[in-house]
Order: C-alpha cells, then structure tokens, then sequence
C-alpha cells in the first residue's frame, strides 16, 4: 500500500458512517451507544416469581409499546422497512427517583427495551422544585441524578426536569416519546402539575405506558427504624467462692 493510498479522499469502504445520504457519522455512532443492552444478569429465582415485570420480555416490552401508540406490529420482511421502524428512538422518564428502589429500574428497564434501539433519557426534579411542590426528597438531588447515571438502562440524565411536560420541551429535546407509569394519571398522590402535563402528551399521542411493579418495599424517612440504644456488652457473673483480681495501676 502506497502512500498516495493512504492519503486517498476515497472512503467508499466506510459509506455506513461517512455518506451523509444513507447514515451520518453522529446518528452511526448513536446508534451504537444506544441499542439495548444484548444481556443482562439473570434474576434470582424468588425475584422473578414476585415480580410480574421481570417477566416481560423485550418483544413483549415493544409490543405494548407499539400498540398504546397505535403503532402497526414491528415489520420485519423488508430491509428498507426494518431501517425506518429500528430508526433510534429518543424516551424520556421524570421522576424524583428519591430512594431509589427496583421499581424505578424495572421501569427504566421497560423504558430502554421499548424499542429495538432508544436513547433514553432521565428527567430528574430539582430539591427546589419539590419543596415547591410539596414532595420534598430525602436523598439530595446530585446524589439522585448520580445514581441513575449509573444505571445500565439510562443513557442520559437531563438534572433539570420540569415538573411539568410541554410539547415545546419535547421538541427542544428532540423526545420522540415519554414514559409514564399505568395508572400515575389517576393516581391521586401524583402532583396535579405533572399530571397535566403527561395528560397534555397522552392527547398528542407521546405517551408510552410502562407496567407497574406491585409489591416493590417503599421506603420513607418516616419509615427507617430508629436507632436503638446501645447495648452493654453481657457481664458474666462470678461464682461466689471465685475472688476478682485486684486491679494493678501503672
């Protein structure tokens, strides 16, 4: 090999990610750092009898997905047809995302497989904006939008969220859809603000529903046990015809 071809304009060979008319460089490498994980640890055996939403799989996942958006059934006969419907799909989920628990993963989890391949976004309320809100968090906000980047289902964690969602958000964000959890916009302890907003999408059809996790151990402040008075250690008695030792001062 000649310099002149190590130098050459000619990067036919990498038309995948370099010919803007068939796939941009930026969208190429996207779609690599956002497909769905191929694995993921196996749950132990009593998780999986609890909880209904370990169940799901990716395709059961995607087939709720497409169907609450009157989406017809992933296509699969065409490669021109697989190219449109595997396009990378910007999700978005809000939350405080306070005390972290298998619920907020599991419904991340259905979050990121609800499409073949999605970037999903982590919208995480401010501590200001829950006091304002009266939900006030337990766990500070930097230590929230810390534990969710490090969970292997988000991709981004936007630390601002707005409690409640518009369409011009969505657009500046590039959000082709958002998740809520069934049953959250009829649940009465759900802020009202956060419910117009998500009944605001439901209407222009952005809403992707995610299954709840039932039987998931909530903790609250109000809820961690108080911490008991220190114990002695036990004593041991002395028999009685035993003498203790007299004490030797140095």
């Amino acid at each position: 090999m000649d310099a002149s071809s190590v130098l050459s304009d000619d990067l036919s060979d990498y038309d995948v990610v370099s010919d803007p008319g068939r796939h941009s460089l930026e969208s190429s490498i996207a779609d690599l750092n956002t497909l769905a994980p191929s694995s993921e640890p196996p749950p132990i055996q009593e998780a999986y009898d609890k909880f209904s939403t370990i169940r799901l799989t990716a395709n059961d996942i995607q087939a709720n997905a497409r169907a609450s958006l009157g989406l017809p059934p992933a296509v699969q006969s065409t490669i021109k047809a697989n190219k449109v419907d595997n396009r990378t799909k910007c999700i978005y989920v809000d939350g405080l995302f306070d005390m972290f628990n298998a619920g907020h993963a599991l419904q991340l989890r259905q979050a990121k497989l609800s499409f073949p391949s999605v970037h999903l976004i982590a919208g995480v309320h401010s501590d200001e904006l829950c006091e304002c809100y009266g939900t006030p968090a337990a766990v500070p906000h930097l230590e929230r939008c810390e534990i969710l980047r490090h969970c292997r289902w988000v991709d981004e964690v936007f630390p601002d969220a707005p409690f409640q969602i518009d369409e011009q958000f969505l657009r500046e964000r590039h959000i082709d859809y958002i998740v809520v959890e069934e049953g959250a916009t009829v649940d009465p302890t759900c802020d009202k603000v956060r419910l117009k907003g998500y009944d605001a999408m439901k209407r222009i059809g952005k809403v992707i529903p995610t299954k709840r996790t039932m039987g998931i151990t909530v903790m609250t402040p109000a809820s961690f046990p108080s911490p008991g008075t220190p114990k002695s250690p036990p004593t041991v008695a002395l028999l009685s015809d035993e003498t203790p030792e007299p004490l030797v001062e140095f």
